[in-house]
This record gives C-alpha cells, structure tokens and sequence, in this order.
C-alpha cells in the first residue's frame, strides 16, 4: 500500500471522530431539550436524526439542543422558571446567578423550536414583540413558557476537543408543547426526521455516549414516579482523562 493510499485510509478509519488532541478551549454554556411523552406504558422520548452531511454526528439521533445565545436573559416569559429549578441550576462551582439560570432554560426552549418546530409556551395578551428565533412564538401569540422545566443532568466536553460545552439537559412533558411550526424538518435540515421512541430501544442504543448517560439518569427518575426538583442531580465531567460523576450540591 502506498503513502498516499495509507494516509487515504487513516483519514476514513478517522472521519468522524471528534478531534481531542486541541489546546485547552473553556467551555460554552449550552442547554438541551428531552421531551417525554409518558401516556403509554412505556415512556417515549423525542429524538431527531442528523442530517448525513454534517460535520457533527452525522446521522446520529439526537436531542434538540446548542448554545446560549448572549440575549436569551432578556427575552420575556409568560413565566418564570420555579424557585426549585432556579436553585438546582445554581449548584456547582462557581455559582450559577439568576440570569444565568434562566439564559439556561430560555435556550433550551429556544432550541426545541428552531430544530424541531415544537415550541414550548403560553398565550399572551396582545402580540408577542419577540424577533429573530423568537419569530414562530410571536406569530402564534405566545411567549415561551420554562415553568414545565427540569433538571436532569449538567455535563462538561472533555479537554482537547477543538469545541466545548458546559451543557445542561432540562426535560419536560410532551404536554407542555403548545404549538407546532410547519416546515422545520425537511430533508435539507439539520434534523431530517422526528421519531417518539421508548426507552431502551434501539435509535437510542446510538446515541453520544454522554448522553446515555443523561438518559439513563433520566430513565431512573421516571421509574420512582413523577419528576420532582428536589432529586439529585448528576454531574458528567472529565478529570484526570476519565469520566467522573458527581452529584451538584
């Protein structure tokens, strides 16, 4: 085999893999959206499939999810996220303050919508002056709406990828979505398809690793019964090259 022809078939065995040898990156804050829809026996939970020609996870199943935008504090709420939601986001070190919080579960509604086009909202009094994102919950009177929100799980990217995130996955029940925006998957879209899926099945078994183990977390809290706030909640990160889970206090 040749040079050219090795370097060819490193670059194959290698294609997709998340690059882990960059100088240290700090990471962004990012938040992701688990809907769950528990009127069957078996929960489901929402998963979109990426599309191929991406650079991240190319046709993997995934959760609605990506980084905070820097105005997300500002958008105004039909509600406020709880007091308990409030304090699980501030646990950890350093402390997470109020606006920061709610940047957190603003995002994660933000994103639901923009890639799934299920938003996450309340009717309001008069027209909604939201923009940008924001456009599909001003169209339809509303104004997203955290209050339904939980905290599952917080995780960290390990050092050296060439991207990072500080991520924190909030789940909510397929009840508290209150519009639908047409149009949003389609075979050109980052998310080329939308699949409820119970837990433990199979597009699951596929998924970021890290995010099994939010899934996980998440399977066994629905097995006690309804979420609460006051569960503990798991913290993925990575010290000395291994994963390590904590619980925030």
């Amino acid at each position: 085999m040749t040079d050219t022809s090795q370097a060819a078939e490193k670059a194959k065995i290698h294609e997709g893999k998340e690059a882990d040898h960059h100088p240290y990156f700090r990471p962004r804050d990012a938040a992701t959206l688990i809907l769950v829809d528990r009127s069957g026996s078996i929960p489901k939970v929402l998963v979109g499939k990426r599309h191929d020609k991406v650079v991240f996870m190319p046709g993997k199943f995934v959760f609605p999810g990506g980084r905070v935008d820097k105005n997300d504090y500002r958008v105004p709420v039909a509600a406020p996220i709880t007091a308990e939601l409030e304090a699980n986001l501030a646990k950890g070190s350093p402390k997470t303050p109020a606006s920061r919080a709610k940047s957190l579960a603003i995002a994660a509604i933000r994103e639901a919508c923009e890639e799934t086009g299920l938003c996450l909202g309340r009717k309001t009094e008069g027209k909604a002056k939201l923009e940008g994102a924001w456009k599909p919950f001003a169209d339809a009177g509303l104004l997203p709406d955290p209050s339904s929100l939980f905290l599952i799980a917080r995780a960290i990217t390990p050092p050296g990828r060439v991207k990072r995130f500080d991520t924190r996955f909030f789940t909510a029940d397929a009840s508290a979505i209150t519009h639908h925006v047409e149009g949003v998957i389609h075979a050109d879209a980052e998310l080329v398809e939308l699949v409820w899926v119970e837990l433990g099945s199979k597009p699951l078994a596929d998924l970021h690793p890290m995010t099994r183990n939010v899934l996980n977390e998440l399977d066994t809290r629905l097995a006690t019964g309804p979420l609460r706030h006051d569960a503990p909640v798991p913290f993925f990160h990575f010290y000395g090259g291994k994963m390590q889970k904590d619980i925030l206090s």
